[in-house]
């Protein structure tokens, strides 16, 4: 959509300075034209609002917006239009920044615990993220909205909370929520906060190692998988790319998501993977999936400020967020596939990598190589499905088999 193709007839009101840098922007986050043109008319009919109740650019706020929806049908795209816009404005300072509420005591005392964890532990954001929804939830339980006076905790507050909701969880989630709220209470502790260290009386989940095997598709369902990927498509071709990286090299869900363009080494025929704590390494590129990946890049890739490898195919355009789009992907190739499994996530192929290894002859040390584990704990866990390497092992029944 070209600027001469804007609708014809009135102004945009004291936007109109504007509603080029908008198109510019809009258009290189990927919006269709039918998206555009409906963007500018909600644009042209905000603008004519202003002008009409005598509003400048530098008066315009959430409130403001609030204000000219009152008495019209709130459309989606009129909404978000002026949330775009009004982002952009303050971003070149044509408006001024929205005017934060001071934050509240219990979410300064979150945020402060955030930091800690970010720049003092190194911990990961999406780490950080996982702590941050528990911790809220046991401030908002115990404090409402009042002033968090942790000084007041006692070792009946933490073991209700977690009894409460532990049983509501699998077991590696409620791991998840015991280890943040340990971490949170040793935090209180180490800033003075508390007087005792009440991560001691967080009790532990039932989740015994090794109780379970890791679940995985056979190497016919992998190709099975792979098979019935439509290669016929943009969208498709990028996600059998994806598909290939998690089925040949185990990738984790967040590697993929921080693919960088930058990380593939394409004469030596390796990639450069950011994996857990932060952690890099170089891995084979295996022939199929840098052809799938070149493809992708040649023909299907967006052009895109973002550096990411793989993009999202909604505007506006960029990486994806987290895992969870990369797991849903995997889920998608499935049920196209017909291959009914117990877990529908990236690990899903991860675990079916390390089968498969295992089945060639591969040793757990090599297997422990390829998937990166940090601990031979980590890669022990296969050995509950390799039967035949256990019947070796097996001690013969006293007085023979009847």
């Amino acid at each position: 959509m070209q600027n001469s193709s804007l609708p014809s007839g009135g102004s945009f009101g004291p936007l109109s300075p504007y509603i080029k840098p908008y198109l510019s922007q809009i258009r290189t986050q990927g919006y269709a034209a039918r998206s555009i043109k409906d963007q500018v008319c909600a644009l042209k009919m905000f603008g004519r609002w202003l002008q009409r109740t005598g509003r400048e650019v530098r008066d315009l706020t959430e409130a403001v917006t609030s204000d000219f929806f009152k008495g019209r049908y709130r459309q989606y795209a009129a909404t978000a239009a002026l949330r775009r816009l009004l982002a952009m404005l303050r971003r070149i300072g044509a408006t001024p920044a929205a005017k934060t509420a001071r934050p509240r005591p219990s979410e300064q005392l979150t945020c402060a615990y955030e930091r800690f964890l970010l720049k003092e532990r190194d911990l990961s954001q999406e780490t950080v993220t996982c702590h941050r929804r528990f911790v809220r939830r046991f401030l908002s339980e115990k404090f409402g909205s009042g002033p968090p006076n942790v000084s007041n905790l006692r070792a009946l507050d933490v073991t209700a909370f977690v009894q409460r909701h532990a049983h509501r969880h699998g077991p590696a989630e409620a791991k998840n929520l015991l280890a943040a709220i340990r971490s949170f209470l040793r935090y209180l502790h180490y800033r003075g906060l508390v007087d005792r260290d009440l991560s001691l009386v967080v009790p532990k989940v039932a989740c015994w190692s090794f109780s379970t095997g890791p679940k995985h598709l056979a190497s016919t369902q992998v190709r099975q998988v792979l098979h019935h990927c439509d290669r016929s498509t943009a969208v498709g071709r990028r996600d059998y790319a994806i598909l290939l990286l998690l089925a040949r090299l185990g990738l984790r869900a967040g590697e993929v998501v921080r693919l960088n363009l930058e990380d593939i080494d394409w004469e030596n025929a390796r990639i450069t993977v950011c994996g857990k704590g932060g952690t890099w390494a170089q891995l084979p590129l295996p022939t199929d999936a840098a052809r799938a990946i070149a493809r992708y890049l040649r023909r299907d890739r967006p052009r895109c400020a973002s550096r990411r490898v793989f993009l999202r195919n909604k505007p506006p355009l960029g990486g994806f967020n987290h895992g969870g789009a990369i797991s849903r992907i995997v889920k998608g190739a499935l049920a196209k596939a017909g291959v009914v499994s117990a877990r529908k996530g990236a690990h899903l192929l991860r675990h079916s990598l390390a089968m498969d290894m295992l089945r060639r002859g591969a040793s757990f040390d090599e297997i422990g190589e390829v998937l990166r584990h940090k601990c031979s704990k980590s890669t022990a866990i296969y050995a509950k499905i390799d039967l035949q390497s256990l019947r070796t092992l097996a001690l013969p029944w006293p007085g023979g088999v009847r």
